[in-house]
């Protein structure tokens, strides 16, 4: 019976090539694309899901309440984890990581390790961080104790044992001893580096007392739990921890924290504090959606297109039945046709997505997967979905043809229902409502990010040079150097450039009120060159300028939201203005226009910039855009006799400054290429009824041209019932896709509208992309022979 089965079936598929083709091609797309999602969904959900105890770890945040504002944010102070450890019996272990930069050298082997972490010797006991060579318990507790992970550890030793070689760290050369050899980090995890220093190398030698500072936050902390403790229960506890340790320093200051614990699995996608790593929940909904979406238009084909048939197949069925075959039988083997058909689309799809992996791998930015074989049990589940899908979605196919009355059909007066054409209107109609609700969102996404790539970010930063002297004395004289070199138009020093990230400062500045108020500020350590060579605009007062000797002890810069926090109406009140930050105490002397030192994402915050001439290690380079390679040549020369210890390395402002949207980016990407897979399968499927269509009115057309109808006219009339379909799905998926780029919009402080123009363009596409579908079969029926129209059967 399955041997008759498979003939019958295989036979169909070649009688009808080119439904076979598009059935098969769309399936093969749509199962493609959904499985690529899939891998990306699954590894999105699977972030550090590879630590055994990760039910386990939560991460410690904090929220500091001062008189301005509540500041959330995912670190917390230095002193927290150890002193829980003592207080708190519910915390097993504990483990504080902070990223860093150094310099390393091996004899004439040198590098600027910029992916370092400081970690408390306790790493390897919270995570599964596995240990190639070394002690995983001693690893990282001694000062100046350094593990690398392979790859890193080849660039300094080849293939020989690194363990107890001596490498020396900064510019000042401190030895630092290799402890221990660890595999790779996994790809889905929160914490990543290529080499990991002891943090008692940064508490106790370069930053000694830093474990008793209270009110210094920088340390991004995991807590392993006891078994049987819950997040919850210790949070209720924390309260009075605080208040214990920390109440009196928190009245003086007026700032009070709040601690909270967070599961280690939702900080990738769920946490609103940020991370090295942070994810997009909403991103996964909508790819999840979209890879429903575009295997349900590859179903809806393969419905359409095989209930258009039925006309074709109602002779075989009365036959059939006629000699005794029950109505079972019969759908049955239209239900194994339909599941054959799909495997044979499963096996094109996995060779399909094999050969696009490297590809999706690019686009999405990250290595989702290495190859096929290691999602084997992925491949297993889409074979068990292929299956599920042709039982599915043979089931109607199947019930309307099993139900056909064999005295109807073998005298030829079988034609195709009104419901049933009804239906596959219908269908049709989701099919490109879907796939217009796709052309609107990917519209709207394009504008977003061209909104925030063209906005005016209130600063410089085309052609900028950055370059990181990570402190090193002869900075100065680096920059000073420059300024001979007949590309560079100007230089600067700074702690910070837009988009690189800034330290929070306790501040108090006088109000309107003339009361000292207290807040936690974005801080600026910049030189007098900073403000002109970004070209901030200044929107009152005046810049730091080196003919005012205060200005390098007692002078302030703020910001627009500067101005507003404090209550002032006009930014020329805040002028002389009282402030203290740090140990400094001053006026303010200028308010210069809200820039955006941040990604667009987040609304402008206060900002306050300072004189310091030691805590600026970026120079900031102003370059002539004629000769852009000669210049860094020139550079570079400069900093290799003046630095000659220190590897030469830098980065362009706009492109480092534009790696913000980089997951914005490839979301767009991702989002235009499964919006164009939606709407080719959308296509074949269309092409399959127009071809289907075409070829029942043949006979139609051939009358037509005889009686004198144009090829436009007949065009005309075999596309018109499908632009209308079309509109109709245009009116459905309008208010769908508005809703759904409305919400998606809110995720960003700074956006652009949702212009009635797109829908426009949409209705526009849509309405082409169906005509030249449909047309492709309608001009080849118009133009065709009418007496070999009229001779047909």
């Amino acid at each position: 019976m399955l041997k008759n089965y498979l003939k019958i079936a295989f036979r169909n598929l070649w009688k009808h090539k080119v439904f076979s083709f598009i059935n098969i091609m769309g399936l093969t797309v749509g199962m493609s694309a959904c499985f690529l999602i899939f891998l990306y969904v699954n590894f999105e959900l699977s972030y550090d899901a590879f630590n055994s105890k990760a039910d386990r770890i939560y991460r410690l945040v904090t929220d500091i309440k001062t008189p301005s504002e509540t500041i959330n944010t995912g670190v917390t102070s230095w002193a927290f984890a150890p002193s829980m450890k003592n207080d708190l019996p519910e915390v097993d272990a504990f483990t504080r990581v902070s990223g860093g930069s150094f310099l390393v050298r091996k004899g004439d082997v040198k590098f600027q390790e910029e992916k370092t972490v400081f970690a408390d010797s306790s790493l390897f006991r919270v995570f599964d961080f596995k240990l190639i060579k070394g002690n995983p318990a001693t690893a990282l507790k001694d000062q100046l104790s350094l593990v690398f992970t392979e790859k890193a550890a080849k660039k300094y030793f080849g293939d020989a044992d690194p363990i107890g070689q001596t490498l020396l760290l900064s510019g000042e050369g401190f030895p630092a001893i290799v402890t221990g050899i660890m595999k790779d980090i996994p790809e889905n995890s929160q914490i990543k580096g290529d080499m990991f220093v002891s943090m008692s190398t940064l508490t106790q030698k370069f930053n000694k007392g830093l474990d008793e500072q209270w009110g210094n936050f920088g340390a991004t902390t995991y807590l392993l739990l006891k078994p049987g403790t819950t997040g919850k229960a210790l949070e209720k506890k924390l309260p009075e921890f605080l208040k214990n340790r920390a109440g009196k320093l928190m009245n003086e200051l007026n700032m009070h924290y709040t601690l909270f614990l967070e599961p280690l699995r939702d900080v990738h996608l769920l946490s609103t504090r940020g991370s090295d790593e942070a994810g997009s929940m909403n991103n996964v909904y909508i790819f999840s959606v979209v890879a429903v979406f575009i295997l349900l238009i590859a179903c809806i084909n393969f419905v359409n297109l095989t209930t258009a048939r039925s006309v074709e197949r109602a002779k075989e069925v009365g036959i059939r039945k006629v000699v005794g075959a029950p109505k079972w039988l019969i759908a049955r083997q239209f239900i194994s046709e339909s599941i054959l058909l799909c495997l044979i689309a499963f096996v094109f799809a996995i060779v399909l997505s094999a050969v696009l992996l490297p590809l999706f791998n690019n686009l999405s930015g990250k290595i989702i997967s290495d190859g096929m074989l290691d999602n084997l049990p992925f491949v297993l589940g889409l074979l068990v979905a292929s299956i599920v899908i042709g039982i599915l979605a043979g089931i109607y196919p199947a019930l309307v043809l099993s139900s056909f009355e064999p005295v109807v059909v073998l005298k030829g007066r079988f034609t195709t229902s009104f419901k049933g054409a009804l239906l596959r209107k219908g269908l049709v109609a989701v099919q490109f409502a879907i796939s217009i609700a796709l052309i609107i969102a990917t519209i709207v996404v394009y504008t977003q990010m061209d909104f925030m790539r063209n906005r005016d970010l209130g600063f410089s930063k085309d052609q900028m040079l950055i370059i990181n002297s990570e402190g090193d004395p002869k900075k100065e004289a680096f920059k000073e150097s420059l300024a001979s070199l007949s590309g560079v138009k100007s230089t600067a020093t700074s702690s910070s450039v837009p988009g690189s990230g800034n330290p929070g400062a306790y501040s108090e500045i006088e109000n309107k009120s003339g009361d000292m108020q207290i807040a936690n500020l974005d801080l600026y350590f910049v030189d007098f060159d900073y403000i002109p060579q970004f070209k901030l605009k200044m929107a009152a007062g005046r810049p730091f300028s080196r003919e005012f000797g205060t200005d390098t002890t007692q002078a302030m810069v703020i910001n627009e939201a500067a101005v507003k926090l404090f209550g002032y109406s006009s930014p020329e009140q805040a002028i002389g203005r009282r402030f203290k930050q740090w140990g400094r105490e001053g006026k303010i002397v200028g308010v210069i226009k809200d820039f955006h030192f941040r990604a667009l994402q987040e609304v402008i915050k206060p900002l306050t910039m300072r004189i310091e001439p030691r805590n600026t290690d970026l120079v900031s380079v102003k370059i002539d855009g004629g000769n852009i390679q000669g210049t860094i040549a020139a550079i570079e020369s400069k900093w290799k006799s003046i630095l000659p210890d220190r590897p030469f390395s830098y980065y362009f402002m706009d492109e480092f400054f534009d790696r913000q949207y980089r997951s914005e980016e490839r979301f767009e990407k991702l989002f235009f290429n499964f919006a164009i897979l939606a709407i080719f399968i959308s296509c074949l499927g269309l092409l399959g009824l127009a071809s289907y269509s075409t070829m029942q009115r043949t006979k139609e057309i051939g009358v037509r041209k005889v009686m004198g109808a144009s090829i436009g006219s007949i065009v005309g009339l075999l596309s018109r019932d499908f632009l209308k379909l079309v509109l109709i799905a245009f009116v459905i998926a309008s208010p769908v896709a508005y809703y759904g780029m409305y919400k998606w919009l809110q995720n960003f402080a700074y956006r652009t509208d949702i212009h009635w123009w797109i829908f426009l363009v949409a209705a526009f596409l849509s309405v082409a992309i169906a005509f030249i579908t449909v047309s492709f079969q309608s001009i080849k029926a118009a133009l065709m022979n009418p007496v070999k129209s009229l001779r047909s059967e």
